[in-house]
C-alpha cells in the first residue's frame, strides 16, 4: 500500500482551516518577544525521526501478544509501512534497522524501495542480547562483558557485520545496547566485567568508519536486575571517552530509574558534546516503552527545552539521531507511532517558544517565579495549530490521525497480509 500525494491533498482541502487564525495570535503574542512562529513552523518541518523496524508490529509482553493484523512480515513491508507514516506526517523519513532481524537479502533492492519511500537508513542497532540459532556460543552470561572470550569475540565480530551491512545501506552510526549484567551478588565481578566491555567497544570502535559514530546506550536494570554493566549515563559517557570522539552517549527516555532528571543528563551531555541520539518513549514506572507524551508530558517538555537550549549553544555537539523507541501492546502500531511524531512535535514547538532572554536574565536575578512562569506560559501555549501549519507547507495530512483513519490503512493492509501475519523482531 502506498499513498499519494493526491490523496493528502484531496484530504487536506476538507481539512477546517481555523488553524490560520490561531496562528496570527500565536503571531502577535510572540513576535513582541522576538520570536518568530514562521522560523518555529519551518523548524517543524524540517525536523526527522527514525521509525525502528521493530515498531511496526504488535509489542508484547511475557504474557501475551495481541496482533492488529497486517502486520509486516518482511523489511519491504516495513519500509512500505513508514512510507505511509512518513506521506502522512513528513516528519518519518528514516528507519532504523536491527541485525539480524533486518537482514536485507537484496540490498539494492532496498535501498530502491527506500528511495522510493524517501526514506534515508538511520542507526543500525546490534543485537547481543539473544542467542541466535547460527551462534556457537551463547550470550546467556553476557557479551561484550563475557568472562569467556569466545563470546566476547564472537559479540564484537557481529557489531562489525552490522557495521558492513549499514555501509551498503548508507547508514552513519551503530547503537549499541547490552543487557549484559548479572541478576545475583556474586555472579560476576563488576571490574573485571567492565573492563571487558571496555575493551570491546574499543575493538567495534576500531572498524568504525571515519564518518560514522557509536552511540552507547544504558540502562539500569532488565532483563538483569541485580546489575548492568552499562547501567547509567555516566559509564556509557566513560566508555564512549575511552573509545574515541565518534563514540557518544545514548540516551533513551524509559532507561532510568523513577524520578530521573533526565533533562539534567541531557544538558550535561550536550555541553561535553557527547550526545549522540535520543529514543523517544514514554513510563510510569520503568521501561514502559509507552507512547510518547501520554504519562508525563510536561517531562517531555522540559527535556525539550534543554535539547533546544543545547542546540542553539553548544555547538561542540554534533546533530542528534532521533528515534522513537515504543511497543503498541494494545494500540494499531502506526496509529501509535503517529500520536508519538505527534507528542515530539508538540513538545519541540513548545520548548522553541520559551523566551530564552527573558528566562536568562530571571535566572541571574534569582527570580524563581519568574523563571517557572516563563517555562510553564510556553509549556501552556496550544501549538498544535503551528504542527498542522508545517504539515500544509511540506504536503503532510494536516490532521495525520484523521487522514489515516479516513484512508482505512489498516484494513487495506489486512486485505493484503492477512491477519496471522507477523513482524520479525521482538
Amino acid at each position: 500500500m502506498k499513498l499519494t500525494t493526491n490523496q493528502i491533498f484531496d484530504f487536506n482541502k476538507h481539512e477546517d482551516d481555523s488553524y490560520e487564525s490561531e496562528i496570527d495570535y500565536l503571531n502577535n503574542k510572540f513576535s513582541k518577544k522576538g520570536i518568530s512562529v514562521d522560523e518555529i513552523i519551518k523548524k517543524l518541518g524540517s525536523f526527522n525521526v527514525a521509525i525502528p523496524s521493530w515498531a511496526l508490529g504488535a509489542g508484547g509482553t511475557r504474557f501475551g501478544r495481541f496482533s492488529y493484523g497486517g502486520e509486516p512480515s518482511s523489511l519491504e513491508q516495513k519500509l512500505d509501512d513508514i512510507g505511509i507514516l512518513n506521506s502522512l506526517t513528513k516528519t518519518a523519513g528514516a528507519v532504523s534497522l536491527h541485525i539480524p532481524w533486518d537482514i536485507p537479502s537484496d540490498v539494492n533492492a532496498i535501498k530502491e524501495k527506500a528511495e522510493s519511500h524517501r526514506i534515508l537508513f538511520d542507526a543500525m542497532n546490534s543485537n547481543t542480547f539473544q542467542d541466535q540459532p547460527h551462534l556457537e556460543h551463547t550470550y546467556k552470561f553476557g557479551s561484550l562483558n563475557s568472562v569467556h572470550k569466545n563470546a566476547r569475540e564472537q559479540a564484537v565480530e557481529h557489531n562489525k557485520e552490522v557495521i558492513r551491512i549499514g555501509k551498503e545501506l548508507g547508514s552513519k552510526s551503530l547503537t549499541v545496547w547490552l543487557a549484559d549484567g548479572a541478576n545475583f551478588p556474586g555472579q560476576l565481578n563488576f571490574q573485571t566485567a567492565l573492563q571487558n566491555t571496555e575493551d570491546s567497544l574499543k575493538k567495534i570502535y576500531s572498524d568504525l568508519p571515519e564518518d560514522w559514530r557509536m552511540f552507547i546506550e544504558y540502562k539500569p536494570y532488565e532483563p538483569n536486575f541485580y546489575s548492568t554493566t552499562i547501567q547509567d549515563w555516566g559509564t556509557s559517557f566513560m566508555l564512549a571517552n575511552a573509545c574515541g570522539e565518534k563514540a557518544m552517549t545514548l540516551v533513551d527516555l524509559g532507561h532510568h530509574l523513577p524520578n530521573t532528571n533526565i533533562e539534567q543528563i541531557v544538558a550535561t551531555l550536550m555541553l561535553k558534546g557527547k550526545l549522540g541520539g535520543f529514543h523517544f518513549n514514554d513510563s510510569k514506572y520503568g521501561d514502559d516503552d509507552l507512547t510518547v507524551g501520554s504519562i508525563k508530558p510536561y517531562s517531555l517538555f522540559l527535556i525539550f527545552n534543554e535539547l533546544v537550549y543545547g542546540m542553539e549553544n553548544n555547538s561542540q555537539n554534533p546533530d542528534l539521531a532521533w528515534m522513537i523507541d515504543a511497543s503498541h501492546n494494545t494500540k494499531d502500531p502506526l496509529e501509535d507511532l503517529i500520536q508519538s511524531l505527534e507528542a515530539i512535535l508538540i513538545a519541540y514547538a513548545q520548548a522553541l517558544l520559551v523566551d530564552r532572554k527573558a528566562l536568562y536574565e530571571a535566572q541571574q536575578e534569582s527570580d524563581v517565579v519568574k523563571c517557572q512562569e516563563l517555562l510553564q506560559d510556553a509549556y501552556r501555549t496550544d501549538v498544535r495549530s503551528l504542527l498542522k501549519a508545517a504539515r500544509k507547507e511540506t504536503n503532510a495530512a494536516i490532521n495525520p490521525l484523521e487522514a489515516y483513519r479516513s484512508f482505512k490503512v489498516r484494513k487495506q493492509l489486512i486485505e493484503e497480509r492477512g491477519t496471522s501475519s507477523r513482524a520479525s523482531g521482538l
